[in-house]
């Protein structure tokens, strides 16, 4: 892929999470008849309940964080513990930042990191309101980190790294942003087999988190060249019942599911 290529995807992805970021869009790639999109409470009381967050968790966020851009739930899997600094790859408006804030606590931190402004400032709006002061986000690319070497005792994603067009480079940063010993906790839409053109090539689908889905050995090996250990990926074949909403009639569902994948950063 040329580095225009890479661009030009880049921009198609900033400017949709922009226009969802200011509510000018649905959640599921302009999909208004997917059940995930047909109101803001739908998304919270079902959406992400679906994936796996409990009540009282979503009860705890401030207004607007959670936005239904998820398709999994990645804290199930992070471990995180008192005193840890976490690192959100795409963090949105902040739901899993906001999570994971009052977990690790006030001797730890929580960075996240989006490409879009408009995302950003939701964000740090939300941040303002949720009380938390061990919580900031950056604006930056996930290929690219705004963040220091061997930051991170844990890195997690929701959902995010399928939209990536280099996403070896976000592997190889997630290394050098780890600490020796840090893990990774990500919940993403992985492909099972590879996707007809018509599909790999629909931007809508891109941007909806469905045809940059990267074939699941070929996330191994992103992931070992990076440097990753243990790595493991289990598929969650029950997600086939949502990611059909969200492009109804095309059968994105026999392609891809989404996945919890975890490794280590060797200490």
């Amino acid at each position: 892929m040329s580095e225009k290529q890479v661009d030009q995807i880049r921009d198609a992805v900033r400017n949709k999470y922009a226009e969802v970021a200011q509510g000018k869009v649905s959640c599921c790639g302009g999909n208004e008849t997917s059940s995930c999109c047909d109101s803001e409470q739908l998304i919270v009381s079902i959406g992400s309940e679906q994936l796996g967050y409990n009540k009282e968790q979503l009860a705890s966020l401030p207004e607007g964080a959670d936005m239904g851009l998820g398709c999994g739930n990645p804290q199930a899997i992070a471990a995180l513990k008192p005193g840890e600094v976490l690192l959100d790859l795409g963090s949105g408006g902040g739901f899993d930042c906001f999570l994971a804030a009052p977990i690790v606590g006030p001797t730890g931190k929580v960075i996240g990191v989006d490409m879009t402004p408009e995302m950003v400032s939701k964000a740090r709006a939300n941040a303002r309101k949720s009380g938390h002061g061990n919580v900031e986000f950056r604006l930056g690319e996930i290929e690219h980190l705004p963040v220091a070497d061997n930051t991170a005792d844990v890195i997690i994603s929701n959902c995010v790294i399928n939209l990536s067009p280099d996403k070896p480079s976000v592997f190889h940063d997630a290394f050098r942003v780890l600490k020796p010993g840090g893990r990774l906790a990500i919940s993403d839409v992985v492909a099972v087999k590879p996707l007809p053109e018509n599909l790999l090539n629909d931007e809508h689908l891109l941007c909806g988190c469905v045809s940059g889905a990267a074939l699941v050995e070929d996330l191994r090996d992103y992931m070992g060249v990076a440097g990753f250990t243990e790595i493991a990926i289990e598929l969650k074949p029950e997600s086939r019942e949502f990611i059909k909403n969200w492009a109804p009639g095309t059968g994105i569902e026999e392609y891809v599911v989404s996945a919890m994948i975890e490794a280590i950063k060797p200490g």
